[in-house]
C-alpha cells in the first residue's frame, strides 16, 4: 500500500509574458514544496501561453520556452513536475509535458488529440502525436525520451492525457491502464463555457473507475490573452470519487488544489503487467515525508446555486474584465451609460469586477 500527495496548479499565464509564467510556474512549485507535494500537475502550454496563436509559428517561441524550462528545472528537488510547453521535433510543433523529477529532467510526453472547433484552431499550428510513437530529443547537449511515454518515478507510474486526449472517444487513458499506470495527469487549456464543469467532472470520474487510476486535472485561470476566459478548474480524483478540487474564476496567479491518494490498487495491477515495459522512462525521486493532511473540496456557495448559469457568466465575465485591464495596463474602465439594458449591464459587471477582485 502506498499513499502519495498529488497536486494541480491553475495558472492565470499571459503569452509569451516569460517572467511573468515561469514566476507563476515556480510559486506553484514553492507552494506545493510547502504541502509536501509528491507530484504536480500544471497547465497545458503554460511556459508559453496556450493564446500565442501564429507566434507559436516562429522558432524563437519554442527556443526560449525550451530556455525557461532550463529555469524550472532546478526548483523541483524531491517531487515530480510536469509542465506545458511547445516542443519543436523533426520539423513539426508538438503540444508536451516536459517531465521533471528531482531537479532533472526525464521526457516529454506528447499530446495525441488536437482541438480544431469551436475556438481553437491546433491543427494550424501543432501536430498531433502518433499513438505508440516513441522518439528522442536533443535538448543542452543530452538526449530525452519524447512521445507515448509513461513514467515510473521510483514505484508510481504516471501518464498523460492532455487536454483534448480526454474528450475524444478513443482516449489515451486506455492504453495508459493496460501499460499498468497509476496516475494520469491532464494539462490542459479548457476555455470556459456554461455546463463544461460538469463534463469535465465527468471524463474523470470515469477515467477513475474505468482505468482504476488517480486523475489529477489541471487548467488555465482567467483572460489569458483577450479572446478566451479560462476558469481555473482543478480536480483531483480516485475510485470514482472527488478527492479534492479547487475554486473557480479566482483573482489570483497560481491556485494550488492538493490531495493524498491511496494507490494500493494500482501498484498490484502493475505487478501483474510488469511485461509491457514499451515506452516506460523510469527513474528514483526521493519524496518528501508526507505528514497528515485533509484533502478538501473547496466550492464557492454560488457553485450550489439554483442561478448557476447566471453565477457563472456574472463572475466569467468579470475575471475576463480585470484581465483584460491589467494585462493591457489600462488604469480602468470609461463606461458609457445610454440608460438602456446593454450600458447598464456593462455597467452591473464591472461593479461586480471591483467587488469580486
Amino acid at each position: 500500500m502506498m499513499s502519495i500527495k498529488l497536486a494541480a496548479a491553475a495558472l492565470n499565464q499571459t503569452p509569451l509574458d516569460w517572467d511573468g509564467n515561469v514566476s507563476h510556474i515556480l510559486a506553484a512549485i514553492e507552494q506545493a514544496r510547502d504541502e509536501h507535494v509528491h507530484v504536480l500537475c500544471c497547465p497545458e502550454l503554460c511556459i508559453t501561453g496556450y493564446g500565442c496563436e501564429d507566434a507559436f509559428l516562429a522558432t524563437g517561441v519554442h527556443e526560449t520556452a525550451l530556455e525557461m524550462l532550463a529555469e524550472i528545472i532546478p526548483a523541483t528537488k524531491s517531487m515530480v513536475v510536469c509542465v506545458g510547453l511547445p516542443v519543436s521535433f523533426e520539423g513539426n510543433l508538438y503540444s508536451a509535458a516536459a517531465v521533471i523529477a528531482d531537479g532533472a529532467l526525464i521526457g516529454f510526453a506528447v499530446k495525441q488529440n488536437l482541438a480544431g472547433d469551436g475556438l481553437h484552431y491546433e491543427p494550424r499550428w501543432f501536430t498531433a502525436w502518433e499513438t505508440g510513437r516513441v522518439a528522442e530529443l536533443l535538448f543542452n547537449g543530452d538526449s530525452y525520451p519524447l512521445g507515448d511515454l509513461i513514467f515510473q518515478c521510483s514505484d508510481v507510474r504516471i501518464g498523460f492525457e492532455i487536454c483534448e486526449d480526454a474528450w475524444v472517444a478513443d482516449r489515451p487513458g486506455g492504453r495508459l491502464a493496460a501499460r499498468g499506470v497509476d496516475v494520469i495527469l491532464n494539462l490542459s487549456a479548457s476555455h470556459f463555457a456554461f455546463g463544461k464543469h460538469q463534463v469535465r467532472q465527468q471524463f474523470i470520474l470515469q477515467g477513475t473507475r474505468e482505468f482504476q487510476v488517480a486523475y489529477v486535472y489541471a487548467n488555465l485561470l482567467g483572460n489569458e490573452a483577450g479572446r478566451a476566459i479560462y476558469d481555473g478548474d482543478t480536480m483531483i480524483a480516485s475510485g470514482g470519487e472527488i478527492f479534492a478540487s479547487g475554486p473557480r474564476f479566482c483573482y489570483r496567479d497560481c491556485v494550488l488544489t492538493s490531495a493524498v491518494v491511496d494507490i494500493a490498487v494500482a501498484e498490484a495491477r502493475g505487478a501483474e503487467q510488469e511485461s509491457q515495459q514499451t515506452g516506460v522512462v523510469c527513474c528514483e525521486v526521493e519524496f518528501l515525508v508526507e505528514e497528515e493532511s485533509c484533502n478538501e473540496i473547496i466550492r464557492g456557495a454560488w457553485e450550489d446555486s439554483s442561478d448557476l448559469k447566471e453565477e457563472e457568466f456574472a463572475r466569467a465575465i468579470a475575471l475576463g474584465l480585470f484581465d483584460y485591464m491589467r494585462k493591457s495596463a489600462s488604469r480602468g474602465f470609461v463606461v458609457s451609460l445610454s440608460g438602456g439594458a446593454d450600458s447598464a449591464a456593462v455597467a452591473t459587471l464591472v461593479a461586480l469586477m471591483v467587488q469580486f477582485a
